[in-house]
């Protein structure tokens, strides 16, 4: 009894896992904030939009030498994407045109000395 209680528990989270993994989308990366400051607000919006759409952290916002995950829909085929991060004053930078098919993380970095801002791409 014990056995098939243990057999029928493994195939439930089995066919969990698998359905939870079918939805989501090939474009799911992780988001590290190296900046040294804090992002207040997140946009990733198709390239062939001219629309950041809606804010991706919320109310919530992501400190320096934080991460996030980004997930999408499976529904979702876009390939290339925009990137938008802003801080508390509305300072913001943009990345354009990444193939999110092909990234698992982007790490976004700000030199305040130089007023130049960069993403590793990976």
């Amino acid at each position: 009894m014990k056995v098939k209680l243990a057999l029928g528990l493994a195939v439930i989270a089995l066919f969990v896992t698998a359905s939870a993994l079918a939805r989501s989308g090939k474009q799911d990366f992780v988001l590290h904030n190296k900046t040294g400051v804090e992002i207040h607000s997140l946009y990733v919006s198709p390239h062939s939009t001219d629309d950041w759409e809606e804010d991706v952290l919320g109310v919530d916002t992501l400190p320096n030498g934080e991460s996030v995950k980004v997930t999408f829909e499976d529904r979702d085929k876009h390939v290339h994407w925009d990137l938008k991060v802003t801080d508390k004053d509305g300072n913001s930078l943009e990345w354009y045109d990444l193939n999110l098919i092909e990234t698992d993380e982007v790490t976004l970095h700000w030199d305040a000395s130089k007023g130049k801002g960069w993403a590793d791409i990976k």
